[in-house]
């Protein structure tokens, strides 16, 4: 199946894709603070993670199903052109993320998953940040 985009419209619109201050990001951000939880972000530890929380020795990953391959997830599909190359895309940067994770907690970090999908609607930012204040504090 063709792109229905030409090569300077994909990439006009895959340019605009942030890696920073995501909608999902920035709605956990503040629910954290409200719960009290303080932070640092973009730290530049392995995988650049979106939330540190450097009392705790935590880090927060907020990842995207579609780029992050939220196993289950319906938003995690995979295009239907260019499937060869999404393929291998999703699964560098699986591998990506299962090293930065593992090269964190050798370093003592407790590393932490925050899915787009689990964030994004009303109210659900603030369960996923009781849940990570929940485990942070061991309550």
């Amino acid at each position: 199946m063709a792109d229905n985009l030409t090569p300077r419209e994909r990439s006009e619109r895959m340019s605009r894709i942030r890696a920073r201050d995501t909608t999902p990001e920035l709605a956990l951000r503040k629910a954290m603070h409200a719960l009290g939880l303080r932070y640092r972000l973009h730290a530049k530890l392995p995988g650049k993670p979106d939330i540190v929380l450097p009392r705790f020795r935590a880090v927060v990953f907020v990842h995207g199903c579609f780029w992050h391959r939220h196993e289950g997830c319906k938003v995690a599909s995979t295009p239907k052109s260019n499937t060869a190359f999404w393929t291998e895309k999703f699964g560098r940067n699986v591998e990506r993320d299962a090293r930065n994770v593992a090269l964190l907690e050798a370093e003592g970090w407790r590393v932490i998953v925050a899915w787009e999908c689990e964030l994004t609607g009303k109210g659900k930012a603030g369960a996923v940040a009781a849940r990570i204040a929940t485990c942070l504090r061991g309550e």
